[in-house]
């Protein structure tokens, strides 16, 4: 592609040196032929034109995943329905196709995902699309493919496009060398595996990308998320959902984690509004690009104390998983975010009697925890 090396020669001598000193702010391009899956503006499964509006125009990756849909709620009610697209390779659900505009995005495709960028005017860009930490260590191509490479198309686009890009992190970020109890923000992480790794590939390619290129990359390291409308994913913390769906279900939950496993977790309404939060913070306030956040740390034991008030016959027996378990003890016990709390302010509203309390709410309508109460 003669003209496009003779554009990045030309750039390159037009371009100066970066504000933080790391060399020529060239942004990456690729070279780009026309790909035949064109995205037309009447399309009938939902690509919109959007109106002109101060808002952001979002795309979210791996849209179908316990995030993604809430958090495509949360911002079409503040930004206006038709600019949040929720993007994935499942199949949605009627609810979720109907609820809003939904395109079919394979982050591995470079040229599609480009062209959603272009033609839906996209300026930020909320990559969701992993494999969690046990489902990767099961396959670790797959792995490897979707949450390395994968990334690489999302920075690479999110630069040459100067999109505002979020990129989520995890406590599986950190490893058996880090501090456990608390964990801060910097320090020696070496995870075990390869969802672990991963993330602290995309945390430091994103703070780099931010300082060769100038990207807006913005990243939150998630504890374990607890929610109650998606069912648990594969995650070494999911113990802690599904001990609800169990406990409602049959009065009977068999844990694969030890019960003195202390693991720090959150409500999935807290991970939503730090996700918004960071999002919307002035550029200025920020003083790092990744920021622990935390809400609560429990053990399985003492989740179960808190569900055996509304399902006071709930059986607790543990059947230790050793892949996971060995996961989980090389994760933070407890999460430092005072920066977190201190750049742009973050508060958390729900700890763990609020947090059962809601997940009952939501779960535990039917006959079993109405008996109970």
């Amino acid at each position: 592609m003669p003209i496009v090396r003779n554009l990045g020669r030309a750039a390159s001598q037009l371009l100066q040196s970066s504000g933080c000193g790391c060399g020529v702010s060239l942004v990456p391009v690729r070279a780009i032929g026309v790909s035949p899956r064109q995205v037309a503006s009447d399309a009938s499964f939902h690509s919109v034109t959007f109106s002109e509006s101060d808002h952001p125009r979002v795309l979210i990756t791996g849209g179908l995943g316990q995030l993604g849909v809430g958090l495509a709620k949360l911002l079409r009610k503040r930004f206006g329905k038709n600019n949040v697209i929720l993007s994935d390779i499942r199949k949605p659900a009627d609810n979720v196709f109907y609820s809003g505009p939904f395109i079919f995005a394979d982050i591995l495709d470079y040229k599609n995902l480009r062209e959603l960028v272009v033609n839906n005017r996209i300026t930020w860009l909320f990559h969701y699309s992993a494999l969690l930490s046990a489902v990767g260590e099961a396959n670790v191509p797959l792995a490897r493919a979707v949450n390395i490479t994968g990334l690489h198309n999302v920075l690479d686009i999110a630069a040459e496009h100067n999109l505002r890009l979020f990129v989520p992190s995890t406590i599986g970020a950190f490893g058996p060398t880090s501090p456990r109890d608390p964990t801060p923000d910097l320090c020696i992480q070496r995870p075990r595996t390869i969802y672990g790794v991963s993330k602290v590939h995309a945390e430091l390619m994103g703070e780099y990308y931010h300082c060769r290129y100038g990207l807006d990359f913005r990243c939150l390291r998630y504890p374990g998320i607890i929610s109650a409308d998606s069912q648990p994913g594969g995650g070494t913390t999911d113990y802690a959902v599904q001990i609800f769906h169990d406990a409602i279900k049959t009065g009977k939950f068999k844990c694969y984690l030890r019960p003195d496993t202390r693991l720090p977790m959150m409500y999935i309404d807290d991970c939503l509004k730090a996700t918004l939060e960071v999002m919307e913070a002035p550029a200025e306030a920020l003083t790092m690009r990744t920021y622990n956040i935390s809400a609560m740390s429990f053990t399985p034991e003492e989740l179960a104390q808190e569900v055996q008030k509304y399902v006071p016959e709930l059986q607790m027996t543990y059947n230790v998983d050793q892949v996971r378990q060995a996961i989980a003890d090389n994760w933070p016990m407890n999460f430092d975010d005072s920066n977190a709390r201190r750049d742009w302010g973050w508060k958390h509203d729900y700890d763990l009697p609020e947090l059962v309390t809601t997940m009952f709410s939501y779960l535990g309508s039917d006959s079993r925890i109405a008996q109970a109460n």
